[in-house]
């Protein structure tokens, strides 16, 4: 039982250990909405906080979903990924099945990031559609 109650000690004592070091992140300005997020815009608070980024390299390149404060631990759900699409912004809409390739142009109705669904207005039928923002920028349509 000695040996038991002794590693029963060690991991209570390794499991508090993690608790007294965790740390979360907080920003150094105020950064607003739908802003690319620097390491300069940060800095490492040493209060744990439940669901907080623990890490500046978590949160950079990251883009904030919401106003971010000073002081206050960013938590995980207020990032995203950076848009590469803006609203309004001229985009090139591709289809592609089996061989046959169309391309045109559209106007972007939605902002969105690599992998996220946006509406899109061909300019040429007026018609709205929707499709995937691709890692180049432009929106692959009829997925």
């Amino acid at each position: 039982m000695g040996r038991a109650s002794a590693i029963f000690l060690i991991l209570v004592c390794a499991m508090s250990a993690g608790a007294v070091f965790a740390q979360s992140v907080t920003p150094a300005r105020a950064i607003r909405a739908n802003t690319p997020i620097d390491a300069g815009d940060l800095v490492q608070a040493q209060e744990p906080v439940p669901g907080a980024v623990e890490t500046i390299e978590d949160v950079t390149g990251m883009e904030a979903k919401v106003a971010l404060y000073p002081g206050r631990p960013i938590l995980a759900s207020q990032l995203r990924a950076p848009a590469l699409v803006e609203r309004n912004a001229m985009v090139r809409m591709s289809y592609a099945s089996g061989p046959l390739r169309i391309m045109t142009d559209g106007r972007a109705l939605d902002r969105g990031a690599a992998g996220e669904i946006v509406r899109v207005m061909n300019l040429t039928s007026k018609q709205t559609v929707t499709g995937v923002v691709a890692t180049d920028g432009s929106i692959e349509v009829g997925r």
